[in-house]
């Protein structure tokens, strides 16, 4: 079928005709309806782009190892636009250690300075939220 009859079948159902790719023997085209791709391409680009809150959970004893491996996976999230939650967990005795906790969350507020800027820090509730800067 060559170009003229596939733009007359397009347009006798009145679709469109759209070239996909042009090969070097013979060019690939589709007959649909070319607003309706259009919008479909755009939504698609608009989930995508849309960000995501990371949460991490961590305990007030954290080791240095797990603590570097959360600032360093947190570092990668903000670069990529998301938004991270650290939220400390206290359980039981660890309660009696809520300074050390409100201590480890300033700490991870400064790590993160560089590529993200604070959006909210409850050191009541023991949460940070940072967004990228």
């Amino acid at each position: 079928m060559d170009t003229q009859e596939a733009l007359q079948l397009a347009q006798s159902v009145e679709l469109d005709l759209v070239l996909v790719s042009e090969g070097k023997d013979a060019p690939v085209a589709k007959v649909l309806n070319y607003g309706k791709l259009q919008y479909q391409k755009k939504k698609r680009q608009g989930q995508s782009a849309r960000p995501t809150v990371k949460e991490v959970r961590l305990r007030p004893n954290v080791g240095v190892a797990d603590y570097n491996l959360r600032i360093e996976q947190a570092i990668q999230w903000l670069s990529k636009g998301d938004s991270v939650k650290f939220v400390i967990r206290l359980r039981g005795r660890e309660h009696q250690y809520r300074e050390q906790a409100g201590e480890l969350l300033e700490r991870i507020v400064t790590a993160l300075s560089q590529v993200g800027k604070v959006q909210s820090l409850d050191k009541r509730s023991l949460i940070a939220q940072v967004i990228p800067a």
